[in-house]
């Protein structure tokens, strides 16, 4: 497939490769995946970037595009493959049995913000921590669910993640890092990976580097919130995780907590969202002690998709 294509036209073509369903039942519309996310070369970037602007919408004047699949699935898929070449995918897990209320929940209270269906996976790494691709997709790090003390510090980190994507927040953090590129595109174009394979490791690149800005992580704490309030779990589950952070240990804090702005000043802004909608929040108790205990099941028995 593809034989008849130009050079420059197989350099940015996705990979036409269709994501298998997994053998265990989804949660709620999705499933669970273990990886560990590692720095590209900066060469690989510039591809990805590339390509990106070879996506749906860079058509040349007066040329026809052809129909495509939705910009933020399709790299939302690449980034799926990418990491089940790596091997890392956890295919079954009881820890899928604890997170699936959690996910149901989450998107119940969350999918009438996105136009596609969310999807929760689990992935694999030693730092507890949580990230969302466009489509979708929802990778929560197996650890995670071993830092967090009660149901809602799980939910309010679930939530912020899903929050990045209903502000399409990744595919923003790409474009933006495409105009700081187009002036290396030139090169890029030799490169071999296909467009989707670059895009993915860009992608995961990115998004474990901690890029987002201080605004942007802002409003994904305040999106996050409203949408624990809407699932039933306590928004200041956020809080709390917050308020630990300093008497943590470094590398056991989730890397969403390292971003910016401070803890400190991310605390403020949702005390002041609570007590500025009293109908939404005045229900749920600021006390920790409130709080319903989360325990995941130690040493948990994984297998990985292979």
């Amino acid at each position: 497939m593809g034989k008849s294509l130009r050079k420059e036209d197989r350099a940015c073509r996705p990979a036409p490769r269709h994501v298998s369903k997994p053998t265990r039942p989804h949660l709620g519309a999705s499933r669970v995946e273990v990886t560990a996310i590692r720095s590209v070369p900066a060469t690989f970037l510039t591809a990805a970037l590339l390509c990106l602007a070879a996506l749906p919408g860079a058509a040349a004047p007066g040329q026809v595009p052809a129909q495509t699949e939705d910009p933020e699935v399709q790299l939302g898929k690449q980034t799926f493959d990418e990491l089940k070449v790596r091997a890392e995918i956890i295919e079954s897990s009881p820890l899928y049995d604890q997170l699936k209320p959690f996910a149901d929940s989450i998107i119940k209270a969350a999918q009438p913000r996105y136009n596609h269906p969310f999807k929760f996976y689990l992935v694999h790494e030693a730092q507890p921590n949580a990230f969302a691709t466009p489509g979708g997709n929802v990778y929560v790090v197996d650890s995670l669910l071993y830092f967090v003390r009660n149901s809602d510090e799980l939910a309010g980190t679930l939530c912020h993640e899903v929050a990045h994507t209903i502000h399409h927040d990744s595919m923003t953090l790409m474009e933006k890092r495409k105009k700081i590129e187009e002036r290396a595109a030139g090169a890029a174009i030799i490169l071999g990976p296909t467009t989707g394979n670059v895009l993915a490791i860009a992608l995961l690149s990115q998004l474990h580097s901690l890029s987002y800005s201080r605004d942007v992580e802002a409003r994904a704490d305040i999106t996050g919130s409203d949408i624990c309030a809407a699932a039933g779990y306590n928004p200041w589950g956020l809080v709390w995780l917050f308020r630990d952070f300093d008497n943590a240990d470094v590398r056991q804090i989730p890397q969403f907590l390292s971003d910016h702005p401070s803890n400190q000043n991310r605390v403020a802004a949702l005390e002041q969202h609570f007590r500025e909608n009293p109908s939404v929040f005045g229900k749920f108790n600021p006390d920790r002690g409130s709080a319903t205990a989360f325990a995941a099941t130690k040493k948990a028995p994984v297998v990985f998709l292979r």
